[in-house]
């Protein structure tokens, strides 16, 4: 994993929330229920004036919530790494041509108040949990919310569980994240999010040495 040279941000206030950065799956899932709560999504942010930012694409859950945000008049940044724009697939609304995959997660970061997760794979799963890691590391106190539709993330959770259970992780950085079960609740969520007090408070202004005296 690389680390973006990126200041600690503070949270983001309710008023100040105006981009969303989105991680979702390419794929459409085995559900519709999938694909409507994505695009409900992209309508919530667009008709309360967030802006979404994503990893680009016209397909799969990315497609559905970029129509959603700009079927409904609201304003998409997609950002991609040049291999994939070459691959071919179609873009919706701004987009932004990186070189590669680190580049791309600094920019969506640098880009964004908030962190909204739906169901995907494995690519949805390492942005999502280096989002977290950045965040337990103090480079970022964003909020990071899960959409757990249809339970989708049921077992993640578990695994955080049973990871504070066997003191991997500190009890109250499970808290680095919070999950909701429909669109309708990410609003409120984003506007209420506290970034745990637990996490390192490590200053990545600082020098290595005083970092790593911070983490005894």
């Amino acid at each position: 994993m690389v680390l973006p040279t990126l200041l600690s941000a503070p949270t983001p206030t309710s008023g100040e929330i105006k981009s969303v950065c989105v991680f979702c799956g390419a794929g459409d899932g085995g559900d519709p229920i999938y694909a409507q709560e994505a695009f409900e999504l992209g309508k919530m942010l667009a008709s309360n004036n967030i802006r979404m930012v994503y990893g680009g694409g016209s397909i799969g859950l990315m497609g559905a919530v970029a129509k959603g945000t700009i079927e409904n008049g609201g304003k998409t940044l997609g950002i991609v790494p040049e291999p994939l724009f070459k691959h071919g697939s179609a873009q919706l609304g701004e987009t932004v041509i990186v070189p590669d995959m680190h580049t791309r997660k600094k920019r969506m970061a640098e880009e964004s108040d908030a962190f909204v997760v739906l169901p995907g794979g494995f690519g949805t799963m390492e942005e999502m949990l280096e989002m977290i890691t950045w965040s337990q590391l103090n480079i970022h106190s964003k909020p990071i919310l899960l959409l757990n539709t249809k339970g989708y993330y049921k077992l993640f959770v578990d695994w955080i569980q049973l990871s504070v259970q066997e003191q991997f992780i500190k009890t109250k950085n499970a808290d680095i994240f919070v999950t909701c079960d429909t669109t309708k609740d990410v609003l409120n969520l984003l506007q209420t999010y506290q970034a745990p007090e637990t996490r390192y408070g490590l200053d990545w202004t600082k020098k290595d040495e005083e970092n790593r005296q911070s983490l005894i």
